[in-house]
């Protein structure tokens, strides 16, 4: 249903929020000073050609090729950002002048490495600015435009940076070379080596081997001539200025996890850990469909039951010196908690046996984000401290260490501990420019919030409140850090900076939407990445001081999309049965449906959302822009349909999120059961007439909720869903079940496949053949499981060239045809 006005804080307030979709040039809604200079043409209405299945599942070409990849030029004079080409898979980089109605210009292949990258460096007094183009480094200086190729070689240079001294560095694998940019000459500085340290000339062990030296001359002299050319060239090393001596040794069968030069150049945080493979053997999935109508077999990564436990060593390399120091854990707070102890007691107790819990030195490694640009190894400006960011293998703690290079040892910062898991999000961390002060996310108050802690004092929380905090970026002299938040309302991201000194917070944005950005390099300007529900993301630029008008930069959707009849969802906030918070669904009403209506007669769909952890009733353009238009479809046809943040959702803070902590599946369902009430007593919904469906993790709340709690739905489509927990990945896995050699009462209470004899409504499964993320197996092994219980109400559809993201337009529209059809013959 087309809203006919603007979202207003009165709405907001009410947790009702309807979509943008009013006048022909619509203003981006204003509930501060901010002005917009170019206005959002949205229509008034929704077009006139009506969405068919067909054209929703399509491929995405039509919506316009939004841009993608954005980053500013190394003078702030302008943005970048790529653009695919119609009809193949190929990007264009475009340049784009901060004009409105100025189109960007095309990139010609040979300027393409004057053109800066997404990951640039600075030189420190913003110079020059350095990148990597396929492999290469380049140095452009920003005065005068010269672009200056530093390497040109069939090796894979990466990170680089400047040094205090006004030189740069990269590294070709495991080594560091430092260049001279005045000189161009290049010295390695550091070389680092998955290897045992060569030993050298040894002398003979044993007595045989001493006798034999001794009586023949020739392996006497031999033994000289050897130990005579390991002098000299120890002595060329260490005393002619010409050469080289920088390699660091860790011992064979290891790998290099991440290594990161101080601006001094004088030391390297360097971190390792056993090289081992990351699947086995057997880890394969067979490729029916390949191009020489063979059967291919592909390694796919492990399950979550094969894990193996895994720990790393953290060495300080000091590169004046030439020594290597290892630094312990064993001064983190907790390093050796039992901290799965009431989790073992409670599985031991099962097998009728006592579990006896004893402190135990825990698997440590650098903190994996799965949203960072950064490391988890962070420098100050000066070179002088460092920290780095840990997190314990079983994922009941987080850790921020500084190094004390005096006495070579970590000591702890910060300890964020949670019961259920760490966050593998909301990680942002790093040094001030101008003191020795961190800055860092932290979810301890229930929510990701900013906090600043002094080397050698307490950590105070910057911001406070019942919304989430991410993407920070600090000004360089210390005054603002920059982030994004939906302190507004949970579905509304807005860019806001604070002052670390008052504590001030500004909104600097104020478009209600879904919001990203990118501070410009004189910070002078916000590059933003803006969408609502009916608006795919588009740029647009404006001040860093609050209230500036909003420039639109680029105007990407098709007119074919404008034309396309569509419903906008309304963003509700349903009442929950279980928590304080409301559960925010975003709802498709029919596009007959008047307010107040009786008769309880509208049959529904509820859609679920995948990855779990993940955010999809807010008021930007949605990632499941297939879901919407086809969700669009049926409420043109009469069906009331509700896309649902059930707990686990990303957004809401930690509560939220560890609700399904060893409970896969029996939260989010109850969360649906009060979909369907709220859909019942607010928009004329008949409960004997709801449907559900969802892909990967929806797939697998399709599964539980059929299975565990028939009543609520008539029909279900589970998509490329998941079965049994076991055989998914660790890193996801393990977060949210711990893993099956020590819960396996957590996988078995949260996976589908114990629940099998549940089924009796209708189900359709729909399974891609060559999904390396979740197998096939996963299917092949709940379909037998119904065999073998005699269930007869459901039904599988394979897709044998398909992974678990789809492709190919054919097989979009197979999938959603045959969901269209269960949900109009069963409700």
């Amino acid at each position: 249903m087309v809203n006919k006005t603007l979202i207003s804080l009165a709405v907001v307030a009410a947790f009702t929020l309807t979509a943008c979709q009013t006048t022909d040039t619509q203003k981006l809604v204003k509930t501060s000073t901010s002005k917009v200079a170019t206005e959002i043409k949205t229509p008034v209405k929704t077009g006139e050609t009506q969405i068919t299945l067909k054209q929703a599942m399509a491929h995405p070409d039509w919506l316009g090729r939004q841009p993608l990849s954005s980053y500013w030029a190394g003078d702030s004079s302008s943005v970048f950002y790529t653009r695919k080409q119609a009809g193949n898979e190929l990007k264009d980089l475009f340049n784009q002048k901060l004009k409105a109605n100025v189109k960007g210009n095309k990139v010609s292949i040979e300027s393409l490495h004057q053109a800066g990258a997404k990951n640039t460096v600075f030189s420190e007094n913003g110079q020059f600015q350095a990148y990597v183009f396929k492999g290469d480094v380049f140095v452009k200086n920003i005065n005068t435009g010269t672009v200056t190729q530093v390497t040109r070689s069939s090796s894979s240079e990466s990170d680089v940076q400047f040094l205090n001294d006004g030189s740069l560095v990269y590294r070709e694998g495991t080594t560091f070379n430092k260049v001279n940019l005045n000189t161009g000459f290049t010295v390695e500085i550091a070389n680092l080596k998955m290897s045992q340290k060569p030993k050298g000339v040894e002398e003979p062990k044993d007595y045989i081997a001493k006798e034999q030296h001794k009586l023949i001359n020739f392996i006497a002299l031999t033994h000289k001539n050897k130990k005579d050319k390991q002098k000299l060239k120890n002595e060329v090393d260490s005393k002619n200025p010409s050469r080289v001596d920088d390699a660091f040794y860790f011992g064979k069968d290891k790998r290099l996890v991440d290594a990161q030069l101080s601006p001094s150049g004088t030391h390297i945080i360097a971190v390792v850990t056993e090289n081992t493979s990351w699947r086995a053997d057997s880890d394969i999935m067979p490729n029916y469909i390949a191009d020489d109508a063979r059967v291919k077999s592909k390694k796919v990564r492990r399950r979550v039951a094969d894990a193996q436990s895994q720990t790393s060593q953290v060495y300080i390399l000091d590169l004046e010196t030439g020594t290597q120091t290892e630094l312990t854990f064993d001064v983190l707070p907790g390093f050796d908690d039992d901290v799965l102890a009431k989790v073992k007691t409670e599985n031991y107790a099962r097998e009728g046996k006592k579990y006896k819990s004893e402190k135990s030195p825990r698997a440590i490694n650098l903190m994996m984000d799965w949203t960072w640009s950064q490391s988890a190894i962070q420098w100050n400006k000066q070179g002088t401290q460092a920290a780095v960011m840990l997190e314990a293998w079983d994922n009941k703690d987080r850790w921020i260490a500084s190094v004390d290079f005096e006495k070579s040892k970590f000591v702890s910062q910060h300890r964020l501990h949670d019961d259920a898991w760490i966050n593998y999000a909301f990680n942002d961390f790093g040094w001030f420019n101008h003191s020795d002060t961190l800055y860092f996310l932290s979810e301890e108050s229930g929510y990701s919030q900013l906090y600043k802690k002094p080397l050698n004092g307490k950590a105070s929380a910057l911001t406070q409140g019942q919304f989430v905090i991410s993407n920070l970026d600090l000004s360089k002299d210390d005054k603002h850090i920059y982030y994004k938040a939906n302190e507004k309302h949970p579905g509304i991201y807005e860019v806001y900076r604070i002052n670390t000194e008052t504590e001030k917070r500004e909104a600097i944005t104020d478009l209600n939407g879904m919001t990203d950005f990118k501070l410009s390099p004189d910070e002078s300007k916000l590059l933003l990445s803006h969408s609502k529900i009916m608006l795919p993301t588009e740029l647009y630029v404006t001040d860093v001081t609050p209230g500036s008008e909003v420039v639109r930069l680029t105007n990407t959707v098709s007119d074919q999309f404008k034309n396309t009849q569509l419903i906008a969802p309304k963003v509700v906030a349903v009442a929950s049965s279980h928590t304080e918070q409301p559960i925010y669904a975003k709802v498709y009403y029919p596009a007959d449906y008047k307010e107040g209506e009786s008769g309880k007669n509208r049959k529904a769909i509820i859609f679920n959302h995948g990855a779990g952890y993940l955010q999809n009733s807010h008021l930007g353009w949605s990632g499941y822009f297939r879901e919407f238009m086809f969700h669009s479809l049926l409420a043109s046809e009469g069906y009331v349909v509700m896309d649902m943040d059930y707990r686990a959702s990303k957004g809401y803070g930690r509560d939220w999120r560890t609700a399904i902590y060893r409970n896969m599946g029996t939260p989010e369902i109850e969360d649906l059961a009060d979909g369907i009430k709220w859909m019942q007593n607010n928009a004329n919904v008949d409960n004997k007439r709801v449907g559900t469906y969802g892909g990967s993790y929806g797939g697998f709340m399709t599964f539980m909720a059929l299975l565990t709690r028939p009543e609520l739905f008539q029909a279900g489509a589970a998509l490329r869903p998941v079965s049994d927990w076991a055989h998914y990945n660790d890193p996801y896995t393990s977060n949210i079940l711990n893993r099956p050699d020590v819960d396996p009462i957590a996988y078995e209470r949260s996976s589908p496949i114990y629940f099998a004899e549940g089924l009796q409504k209708n189900l359709l499964i729909n399974a891609p053949m060559v999904d390396d993320n979740v197998f096939f197996q996963d299917v092949v092994r709940l379909v037998q499981r119904f065999i073998e219980l005699e269930k007869e109400n459901f039904e599988t559809a394979i897709y044998p060239v398909e992974a678990h993201g789809f492709r190919q337009p054919s097989s979009w529209l197979d999938e959603y045809r045959r969901i269209y059809k269960l949900f109009k013959d069963k409700l």
